[in-house]
């Protein structure tokens, strides 16, 4: 099994299709044109890991790593670094990291992703605590990764009580917001405290929204084909029916074991 030693052949067809005798599409991006792309990618290696299917996440992370390579050959185009600059610098930035791997330091009581962000944050100290969290990232994950960094430094509720007392204060705070400015406000500070409370209990708050959205779709779908096959539609049902045909279409999942 080759352990990336053939890296060197991907970032050559990157550079054929690059060349003077390359593919126009590929010579016409930028930074700016791929973005998207890399996002995608990073997105469809997630659904791989969920899917379970390691054919289908290794296709995936080598979809996610041509667009690094693509990247890369951009840059090294344009004199700013390549691919070796962006490995060396992964390198040395994990080797610094972990001192207490690679050098001589001990962790102690600490666990390892405490003194982890530690090192971080005394590198990221003129920037601040919070500014290493990609203003890109989905809002869930964001909030997830800001209330991260802000507990490693201390600003953190001591118990999962705590953060499930905010969830109940934000919820009042949601009733009795007056105008529509209000409510946004409130409701994002709720689910500020949800990604809190989940932190705090051990759940990535992402991967549950994620699980709830595939439950409910698939359960939509069910529901939705067993009315249309009555003859009906969804439109024409009043609320206790389309409650009806919801356990209904709950029960026929569970029943199959899909649920």
């Amino acid at each position: 099994m080759n352990h990336g030693t053939n890296l060197h052949e991907l970032i050559e067809v990157m550079r054929t299709l690059l060349g003077p005798r390359g593919c126009p599409w590929d010579k016409e991006q930028t930074f700016e044109s791929l973005r998207p792309f890399v996002i995608e990618e990073a997105f469809e290696v997630v659904d791989a890991i969920d899917g379970g299917d390691p054919n289908a996440l290794r296709e995936e992370l080598g979809d996610l790593l041509y667009q690094i390579v693509f990247q890369a050959e951009i840059a090294r185009a344009k004199g700013l670094f390549g691919m070796d600059e962006i490995i060396d610098t992964i390198k040395e930035k994990m080797i610094r990291r972990h001192p207490w791997v690679f050098g001589d330091e001990e962790i102690g009581s600490e666990s390892a992703e405490a003194r982890w962000e530690e090192v971080k944050a005394r590198e990221r100290r003129e920037a601040g605590t919070l500014s290493g969290v990609p203003l890109a990232l989905p809002a869930l994950l964001r909030a997830t990764r800001v209330s991260e960094k802000a507990a490693a430094v201390g600003f953190d509720w001591s118990d999962a009580e705590g953060a499930r007392r905010k969830i109940d204060e934000e919820l009042r705070e949601v009733d009795e917001s007056e105008t529509k400015e209000q409510l946004e406000s409130e409701i994002g500070d709720l689910l500020f405290a949800v990604t809190s409370f989940a932190r705090h209990r051990g759940i990535d708050p992402e991967a549950a929204l994620r699980g709830t959205i595939d439950r409910f779709t698939r359960r939509f779908a069910v529901m939705e084909r067993d009315v249309e096959a009555e003859g009906r539609s969804l439109k024409a049902l009043d609320d206790a029916e389309l409650d009806a045909a919801w356990e209904a279409a709950k029960s026929k999942l569970r029943a199959t074991k899909n649920e």
